[in-house]
């Protein structure tokens, strides 16, 4: 009998732990039946892999709903729309937005509202006429959704590093490097020449500034000069020009003037030439009858021979 009794006391005790879960769960299920919920609708343009019916709702990290369908834009099949419920006393507002976040490691997502000031109005969600919440793009998303693309230009990196690490390629690296190491060899074999060389480049450079040093004093020197003495008789020389100028002036008057008189005084001058060679010859006979008269007074004087004119 005892044996019987203590199945019959595991048997009530375990109709007693069934019956108070299934308790709990009604209990829990009529709390959740009872709860007021709102329901939106968040519009994505890219596609939402990991996203399930289901899955949790966050407002600025913690659960506020789940996910209740997900269907495909009838305009547009690229874009996605999830419908959503969240508990009622959360304010999601006009504001508020809402993006993909990682949910755990396995890849599953959950949506997550952020933002809403308290100025902007509050969405009023009913499950026959959800407002939209057009989505934000997130980074996981994108790095997500451009996986196939970094790793189809990931291989094609790979694909040309092994063209450019060909046998040929290598070879020809290789003779590259084996010229360089030798144009280095040279260089250092030749380090005192050089060395030499960049001295006399810089001895150069210094002879080359003392000498600019030197024109620079002979153009100061040239400058001073002309500032000086040139300067002061060019303005010398205006000024005597400005002088000038009057008297040029009145003597081109007294020429226009008196042009009639100067003509006929030129031609007086053209009839003086005769008389003046007249003259001359008469000169050259007196001197020639003074020379003679020296020579011989007597012979002159009494009866000699006449006084021949010279001719000039």
């Amino acid at each position: 009998m005892e044996p019987k009794a203590h199945h019959v006391i595991i048997g009530l005790f375990t109709l007693a732990v069934v019956s108070a879960a299934l308790l709990f769960a009604l209990w829990l299920g009529k709390s959740s039946a009872d709860r007021e919920w709102a329901y939106y609708q968040i519009g994505f343009d890219h596609p939402v892999s990991g996203l399930t019916k289901g899955n949790p709702v966050l407002y600025s990290g913690i659960q506020v709903g789940d996910v209740l369908d997900l269907t495909l834009a009838p305009e547009n099949p690229a874009n996605v729309r999830v419908l959503v419920r969240v508990h009622k006393e959360i304010p999601v507002r006009v504001n508020t937005k809402a993006g993909l976040v990682l949910a755990n490691i396995t890849g599953s997502m959950s949506i997550q509202f952020t933002g809403g000031t308290p100025e902007s109005p509050i969405l009023e969600g009913d499950r026959e006429n959800p407002p939209l919440i057009t989505a934000e793009p997130s980074t996981l998303s994108n790095l997500l959704n451009n996986g196939e693309a970094m790793l189809s230009q990931a291989e094609q990196l790979l694909t040309n590093m092994n063209r450019l690490l060909a046998t040929e390629n290598v070879e020809n690296i290789t003779v590259l490097l084996r010229n360089t190491r030798e144009a280095t060899d040279s260089l250092l074999a030749n380090r005192d020449t050089l060395i030499e060389l960049l001295a006399k480049f810089d001895s150069a450079a210094v002879r080359a500034e003392e000498a600019a040093i030197k024109v620079s004093g002979v153009s100061d020197n040239t400058r001073s000069v002309l500032n000086d003495r040139v300067v002061p008789v060019l303005n010398a020389m205006d000024v005597a020009l400005s002088t000038l100028q009057p008297s040029l002036e009145r003597v081109d008057k007294i020429t226009s003037s008196n042009e009639h008189a100067l003509d006929a005084g030129l031609q007086g001058l053209s009839q003086l030439d005769p008389a003046l060679r007249e003259l001359r010859r008469t000169l050259r006979n007196l001197n020639a009858f003074t020379r003679r008269l020296e020579q011989d007074p007597s012979g002159t004087l009494w009866g000699g021979t006449t006084i021949k004119e010279f001719e000039q």
